[in-house]
C-alpha cells in the first residue's frame, strides 16, 4: 500500500522510521525509470536484474550498479 508521503515505502508501515523509509522510497523511484543505453543512447534500459540491465531497443545486456545502471 503507497502513501502519498512515502510512496512505495509506505508498505513498510509504522516500522522502520521515517528516515529509513524515505530513503528506500528515494531509491526505488529512481530505479524504476528509464535510463539511457551506453551503446545505443536511447532511453531503454531497464533493470533485469540485482546489478543487470538491458536495453529494450538493442537488446544489450549489461552491467552495472545494483541500482543503477552507471
Amino acid at each position: 500500500m503507497a502513501t502519498k508521503k512515502i510512496g512505495t515505502a509506505g508498505r513498510f508501515g509504522p516500522r522502520y522510521g521515517r528516515k529509513l523509509k524515505k530513503k528506500v522510497a528515494e531509491i526505488e523511484k529512481k530505479l524504476k525509470v528509464w535510463h539511457k543505453c551506453p551503446y545505443c543512447s536511447k532511453i531503454k534500459v531497464k533493470r533485469e536484474s540485482s546489478g543487470i540491465w538491458v536495453c529494450r531497443s538493442c537488446k544489450s545486456r549489461f552491467t552495472g550498479k545494483a541500482y543503477l545502471p552507471k
